[in-house]
This record gives structure tokens, sequence and C-alpha cells, in this order.
């Protein structure tokens, strides 16, 4: 999922670059956007900024509009107060080091600067999905691979895909903490070492039972460092009624789950060292063998 010209004055942002007529993006036909064809060229638009983004280069600003400027402001609004009760202490406090704007949809270039200073991570742009193995070997290199267009208007706290806010709210303010920024890396060197198929697949399910949708016990209550839960209106005030079991890792690499519904079963680690320490240990010592020691059938 992303050339810019050769010699960019690394001290001079890039003006958004946009063929006049881009492929169009295709939807899902269940999308809230897909039968809205300004949408589906804005979408295209956008896309082709990091399509043409080379490694290495300054990003190139997107030139939001006002309804995608003020879909930002509503959606992460209404997350920020929902972080307050949901969100884990540590995300808490790397969101508040990132500080994010509240008025306006963030330029990559800004967030990733922003980023390399607070934990060494930075970020490029780029169209859309990536291959599986291409996101997260992106992670060994410390590098977090996010899109830059935003959710249509019509359902701001929706997506079916990821956007730029559930990127930037989501995993770049998950970045910021040093901790969550290394663990983040050492999956991404867990994953270089998954060769086949099926150790990819414990591997991802682990990642999302944990990067995405973990949760933890902090202070007698149930919060959350998932990303996945802390960039979504509807999912933070739905993961306390799912089925929580116990922090097992063994348990969560066969475990199938439903991108398209709240999720309705998580595991809690019993506090933010545990998941930190256990899940760091599994990222490190993880090879093409590991979901084999585990043995564990796959789940129904």
């Amino acid at each position: 999922m992303r050339t810019s010209e050769d010699n960019v004055d690394p001290e001079v942002k890039e003006t958004e670059k946009i063929s006049e007529s881009p492929p169009e993006v295709e939807l899902a036909a269940d999308h809230p956007g897909v039968a809205d064809q300004a949408y589906r060229q804005r979408r295209a638009a956008i896309a082709a900024v990091g399509e043409a983004y080379e490694s290495g280069q300054t990003i190139p600003d997107v030139t939001y509009t006002d309804e995608e400027q003020e879909v930002w402001r509503v959606v992460s609004s209404e997350l920020r107060e929902k972080h307050r009760k949901y969100a884990c202490a540590e995300y808490l406090d790397s969101s508040e080091r990132l500080d994010l704007p509240k008025d306006h949809v963030p330029q990559l270039e800004d967030v990733s600067t922003r980023l390399q200073k607070l934990s060494d991570f930075r970020i490029e742009p780029v169209p859309g999905l990536v291959p599986t193995r291409r996101f997260y070997g992106s992670l060994a290199d410390r590098c977090f691979l996010s899109t830059q267009y935003i959710r249509h208007h019509s359902a701001p706290y929706y997506t079916p895909e990821p956007d730029i806010i559930h990127e930037v709210i989501g995993h770049a303010n998950t970045l910021a903490s040093p901790r969550m920024a290394d663990l983040y890396y050492e999956s991404g060197k867990a994953s270089q070492r998954a060769e086949s198929d099926a150790a990819m697949d414990f591997f991802s399910r682990v990642f999302w039972f944990t990067l995405e949708f973990g949760v933890l016990w902090e202070d007698g209550e149930l919060r959350t460092y998932g990303s996945g839960i802390l960039s979504s209106y509807g999912e933070i005030e739905e993961f306390r009624k799912a089925e929580i079991r116990d922090w097992d890792i063994g348990a969560m690499g066969p475990q199938e789950y439903d991108i398209t519904q709240f999720q309705p079963l998580l595991f809690a680690a019993a506090h933010f060292d545990q998941m930190v320490e256990e899940l760091g240990t599994f990222f490190r010592d993880f090879d093409n063998e590991t979901h084999l020691r585990y043995g564990a059938p796959r789940a129904k």
C-alpha cells in the first residue's frame, strides 16, 4: 500500500501530489460512501499521495476539506472523553505527550516527527490496506504504515477499514509510549520469523487480541490498551460487555475472530506490567515452530 520527486528539500513540506484522474477506489457494497461519487474520487486522490510516496522522503501533506476536518473534530472530541473512562494509564500519558490537534486532521509528517522524538518510531503513508507481511515487517524497522484518508461524513463513528482516525488516535498515540513502541518493534521482528502461513496466522491472532484488542485490569477496572478499541466510538463502549478471559497467549493464538462485529471475547492481563513482560517475551522468543509448541487446537 505507496513516488515522490528526487532531491526533496527535507526542510520544506511537499504539497499534495495528485493526478487529475486517479483510479477510483473500490469500496465494499455496504461501505457508507459506496454511492457517493465525490467521496470515492476524494479517496482515490488521497490514496494517490500514499502511492507516490518513497521511503525516507518528507511525507506530502493532504489538504483536507472542511467536511473532513469536522469529522476529525467530532470523533476526536468524543473519543477523548471516552478514553478518560476506558483507556489504561499508559495510553492516557502517551497520548498527552503526542498531543494530537483537536481542531483539524493532523498531517502525518508532523505526527511522525513528534513520534521519532518520543519513541524512535516513524510513520510512512500508504494508499490503503497492505499485505499482512509488509505491514508487520515494517514494524521491525520501527515504522508504522498509515493511511491518510478519513471515514465518510455520514457515519463519523464507524469505518469498515482503517482510516487516519484509527491509525493516529489508536496506533500513533500508543506508539508515543516507549514501552509500547518496543512491543510493536518486537512484534515486527517476530513476524519476520514466521515463515509458514500457520506460524503467521498464530502470530497475527496474538497481535489482534493484544495490540489491537487488548484489555487489562487497572485500579479494579477493566481498561484497554488495544488500538482497535481505543479508536472505535462503538467498540470502546461495548468491550466491557464481552466475555473476559484470563490472559492466555496459548489460547489467543488459535482463537478465531470476526472483524465485522463487536468483539465477543477478550483476554485481560492482570496489570500493565504483566502484559508488557509476557507479550514482549512471546514476541522475542517467537519463531516458525512456536505455534506447534503451544499445540492449542483451533477454536471453533
